[in-house]
């Protein structure tokens, strides 16, 4: 059952209610929104009428908000904040003739996809492009995103995920600790993944390293930081290596040992079930594969 569209609050009511109790004065949320005090505290008035609940106590000349107020002022926010951005993406999308919004871990992000959006957008011309870093699974549709990267197993809800590649980390080092060390390896500190706290003990095991404990050493919550850490020289880092091909390229960072290892999950271009005969969709996961590597 709906609700009846005649107690919907309209956009204009929630600005002034959002704005009356950031500023706790109807007088200086009409000067915020150019309008009248009059027309403010009329505004509300009619948004209580609405809901049926008080939203402001008026305490010594000032306005404050009622525990029902309190209650609905996160969520007035956030649709005001969801409205202008629909506004801004309408307004920027004037010369586009297609949309496609990505989410994807990221280190991958900012690493590997951005620096070769350039060559799917000039064989796309017209495609507009939104990106955002997303580490979890989440509901696609109702966030508004058409693919996203996803790193793991291939199940993800009401979607599905096509294989992208595999993974294999390698034990990189700075120049400068790697030169410290007759074996960085096996004296220097391990640098880790919070999400893989078991990796360097599963490379120690591949490679018959047995006398060193593969648990030492400092943790990160992002490759991003770990990459970072390793230049810096604070220890050794297993890394995927598409993350650090501009570090390898440049000797911000070198391989300590010939041994990579290949992990057990894998990368997925993960595609809502009601996109997967989309166009822009389709073209991008097309793209990407083609551009990763067997």
């Amino acid at each position: 059952m709906k609700l009846s569209r005649s107690r919907v609050p309209d956009i204009l009511s929630l600005q002034s209610f959002e704005a009356a109790a950031r500023h706790g004065s109807f007088t200086r949320a009409a000067e915020e929104l150019s309008l009248t005090q009059s027309a403010v505290s009329r505004q509300i008035k009619d948004l209580e009428a609405q809901l049926g609940v008080p939203l402001f106590e008026r305490v010594r000349q000032r306005v404050v908000l009622s525990n029902a107020g309190a209650r609905l002022l996160p969520d007035a926010a956030r649709l005001l904040a969801q409205v202008e951005m629909l506004a801004l993406r309408a307004a920027g999308s004037r010369d586009v003739t297609g949309q496609i919004s990505i989410a994807t871990l990221p280190t991958f992000g900012s690493r590997w996809l951005v620096p070769r959006l350039t060559d799917f957008l000039a064989q796309h011309p017209g495609l507009q492009v939104t990106v955002t870093c997303r580490a979890e699974p989440f509901d696609l549709n109702e966030a508004g995103v058409n693919v996203a990267i996803h790193y793991g197993q291939p199940v993800w809800p009401r979607a599905s995920c096509t294989y992208l590649c595999g993974e294999t980390v390698v034990p990189v080092a700075s120049p400068t600790l790697a030169r410290q060390h007759a074996d960085p390896i096996l004296t220097a500190p391990l640098l880790h993944m919070d999400s893989r706290p078991m990796l360097w003990v599963e490379w120690l095991a591949a490679n018959g390293e047995t006398t060193t404990d593969g648990l030492r050493g400092h943790r990160f919550d992002q490759f991003t930081l770990l990459i970072e850490a390793a230049m810096a020289g604070l220890g050794v880092a297993l890394v995927p290596t598409y993350l650090v091909e501009r570090e390898l390229r440049e000797a911000a960072l070198q391989i300590v040992r010939a041994a990579p290892l290949k992990t057990d999950a894998a990368y997925y271009v993960v595609l809502p079930n009601d996109r997967a005969s989309d166009p822009a969709c389709s073209a991008f996961l097309s793209w990407i594969t083609d551009r990763v590597s067997p």
